[in-house]
């Protein structure tokens, strides 16, 4: 089984994990045989955190309890609060996926975090817009890799930009092969069109 951990912080871009968080809780588009995947959020402690969009959340689980192996996901949200002290342990964490081999999946300010710890020097990456990371981030030296779209993968690495939570969703969807390739196509196309053809189109896939 996979379990999919979803960092929780205080201001954090709920919207930017929504698209992920309902189809891998929902499973409701998943392929017949595809594995099992639990979501599981995470936070420093037990306390309750407020999103950008004012929900008040309380983590399944604090980071102690979280397992890394190259079976499991870690996704970050963005946040204004990541140079907070506070988060620094997650970014050990992310770090030590990385190494495992489990997906890390950061966008936004969570990208701005990885970049400040060197993680992006030597991958291709996305983030803000060309010049963003130089902006925030004063020991960067990824710019060679900087590729200038929505969500980017590098192996085991996904990045994405505010605006890119769909295209990162995409690739998470992709990485785990929980959608069959017509359905995940589909549904990207459904979802950044709105073209009814493409949600019809979705669910005769489900059908084969």
């Amino acid at each position: 089984m996979t379990t999919v951990y979803v960092y929780l912080m205080n201001t954090m871009a709920d919207w930017e994990i929504g698209y992920c968080l309902a189809e891998l809780h929902s499973k409701r588009f998943f392929r017949k045989d595809a594995g099992e995947i639990s979501v599981k959020t995470v936070s420093i402690s037990k306390e309750p955190v407020k999103s950008m969009g004012g929900l008040t959340i309380i983590s399944d689980m604090t980071i102690e309890d979280m397992q890394v192996n190259n079976d499991n996901v870690l996704i970050l949200p963005g946040s204004d609060r990541w140079s907070e002290s506070e988060n620094f342990p997650i970014l050990e964490i992310a770090k030590r996926f990385l190494e495992a081999g489990g997906l890390v999946a950061a966008i936004c300010g969570a990208s701005v975090a990885l970049a400040n710890m060197g993680i992006l020097d030597d991958k291709k990456h996305t983030s803000n817009g060309a010049g963003f990371l130089n902006m925030f981030c004063p020991e960067y030296k990824g710019t060679d890799n900087y590729i200038d779209k929505p969500a980017v993968r590098d192996g085991n690495l996904i990045t994405a930009a505010a605006t890119g939570a769909l295209e990162m969703t995409r690739l998470i969807l992709e990485y785990l092969d929980v959608f069959g390739a017509d359905t995940l196509e589909h549904w990207y196309a459904y979802f950044s069109t709105g073209n009814a053809n493409a949600f019809f189109a979705m669910m005769q896939s489900l059908q084969k």
